[in-house]
């Protein structure tokens, strides 16, 4: 009986079918500069961070205030941890968008 059953699974199992990943998209160009738009976005974003936070630790150091050099200092670190992650996620993205194409 249970040998019965596991046959019946298994010649269910190899009649399943198994199609190609497709374009969610068909290939819209709107997807794709939104895409690249929001991606140069976070690259912008992260560096404006950066350059505040380099500026925020001269001025509390120039103006002997230690808790905004600690604030540029942090600033600066998770500015650089989005960059980090922009460029690790961006190749992601084309890839997966140019897998699906």
């Amino acid at each position: 009986m249970s040998h019965d059953l596991l046959l019946a699974a298994a010649h269910a199992a190899a009649n399943i079918p198994n199609p190609a990943p497709l374009d969610p998209t068909s290939g819209s160009n709107g997807v794709s500069l939104l895409m690249s738009y929001l991606k140069w976005g976070v690259l912008i974003a992260c560096g404006v961070t950066c350059l505040a936070s380099g500026g925020l630790m001269a001025t509390g150091s120039l103006s002997n205030r230690p808790d905004h050099v600690d604030k540029g200092k942090r600033a600066f670190l998770w500015g650089l941890g989005g960059v980090l992650a922009a460029v690790v996620a961006i190749p992601m993205v084309n890839t997966v968008f140019s897998a699906a194409s």
